[in-house]
């Protein structure tokens, strides 16, 4: 089991953050991994919410249960089960001029199958991914907080 971290400044407050990490379109344009939204029709995620998500990893398209344990007060914790458990947690902090945020993904797996793309996910976690995606959310923010 790995556990993966990135931060950055963002131009958003929390609120503004926690918007963006909880839209369910625009997770996809920042996420670490890439995914599909397969059955939820809200328009943001909340706590309790369970989600089905499909997407790529080592040439297989798989698919998570996602369940959201807290969505406010610019954190948003949730779990993604599949043939791997992603258990995920972004803060936002305010800051001067912004807020910062912190993201951390904590990767395992069960069995043969499950451990080789727990390592998988690990490769792509440790080339950057994670701090990829918070550098994505801080570019999101950006045209958002200019339209303010």
């Amino acid at each position: 089991m790995a556990t993966w971290t990135a931060q950055a400044r963002v131009a958003g407050l929390p609120d503004d953050v926690l918007t963006l990490l909880t839209e369910p379109h625009a997770i996809a344009r920042w996420a670490p991994i890439p995914f599909e939204v397969l059955n939820f029709e809200g328009d943001r995620l909340v706590a309790g919410d369970r989600v089905r998500v499909q997407g790529p990893l080592v040439g297989r398209s798989l698919e998570f249960e996602v369940e959201v344990a807290e969505a406010d007060d610019g954190r948003l914790v949730l779990t993604a089960t599949g043939p791997i458990t992603l258990d995920v947690e972004y803060l936002a902090t305010p800051r001067p001029g912004g807020s910062e945020v912190r993201a951390s993904v904590t990767v395992s797996g069960r069995g043969l199958m499950g451990r080789l793309l727990a390592q998988a996910t690990d490769a792509l976690l440790a080339s950057g991914a994670l701090r990829t995606a918070v550098q994505r959310i801080a570019c999101e923010l950006e045209p958002a907080l200019a339209a303010a």
